[in-house]
């Protein structure tokens, strides 16, 4: 059984969204982030960390990509054009969403208080911004950014959304993205895991 370690509250629900989505058993070990338990598997303390037998990997979007590739689904084979073009979109929402969030998230309760800009909020808001109409444009028509198909991206990009919707109160632009997202939020296992976050 895999053991997935780190809250439910953190970037551990898309590695538990991902194992809903695979249909694999796991155990969670739901500690917070920068926590001595977290401290003991990860020198950064960050979550989430994910055991697989006896071999430890941190990082969620790692952790994602690797159980796709692992089990065949939701991913496409690394070394092909679908593949890039698929990396080139979790790459956007590191990149232009989750960096946003992250960085907001250090200037309000991560960083030390006298290391904090109040500046901070509505430039990564702005930042956010630019990245969704990004994300817009290369959606396009499609259901999923890789088509009919639902992949690694899809999962990431979703969290970020859910994350700037549900904590930062960004809200999205009217248009595709709104049907975007209710697309992804209304997949069976997207539904699991979130009952399990809000019951921890």
């Amino acid at each position: 059984m895999y053991k997935l370690i780190g809250s439910p509250k953190s970037r551990a629900f898309r590695v538990m969204w991902m194992l809903e989505e695979l249909g694999e058993a796991y155990e969670q070990d739901a500690v917070a982030p920068r926590s001595p338990e977290a401290l003991a598997v990860n020198p950064s303390a960050k979550v989430p960390a994910f055991m697989d037998g006896d071999e430890l990997i941190l990082d969620s979007v790692a952790i994602c990509q690797y159980l796709a590739d692992k089990h065949g689904k939701f991913t496409h084979r690394a070394g092909t054009i679908e593949r890039a073009k698929q990396d080139s979109f979790t790459l956007l929402a590191l990149d232009e969403l989750d960096g946003a969030l992250w960085w907001a998230a250090k200037n309000s309760f991560v960083l030390p208080e006298e290391l904090r800009s109040d500046k901070a909020a509505p430039a990564c808001a702005y930042e956010y911004e630019r990245g969704l109409g990004h994300l817009e444009a290369r959606l396009g028509d499609n259901q999923y950014v890789m088509g009919d198909e639902f992949t690694v991206p899809d999962l990431i990009i979703g969290h970020c959304m859910g994350w700037g919707i549900n904590v930062m109160k960004w809200q999205l632009p009217k248009g595709p993205l709104i049907s975007y997202l209710a697309r992804l939020r209304d997949r069976p296992a997207f539904k699991t895991a979130w009952e399990k976050r809000e019951a921890a």
